[in-house]
């Protein structure tokens, strides 16, 4: 059985939450997560929209970890 490690180049992740101070702790979370793996930050996308069902407005953000 052969084993190959390949460096990741770039990855995406979806993140969401019912308040902007959780979902600024869960993208300091990732960061940490992906340091691991020698992947920064290259951009982050968010936006807010309102949720009817909660009555809340919900958070949203993309991030773009890109390698070294």
């Amino acid at each position: 059985m052969d084993i190959i490690l390949d460096m990741m180049k770039d990855k995406v992740e979806c993140l969401q939450a019912y308040d902007f101070r959780e979902l600024e702790r869960a993208i300091e979370e990732r960061m940490e997560i992906n340091k691991a793996l020698a992947l920064r930050v290259k951009n982050v996308q968010h936006q807010v929209t309102f949720d009817p069902v909660r009555n809340k407005m919900l958070y949203s953000a993309v991030v773009h970890f890109a390698g070294n």
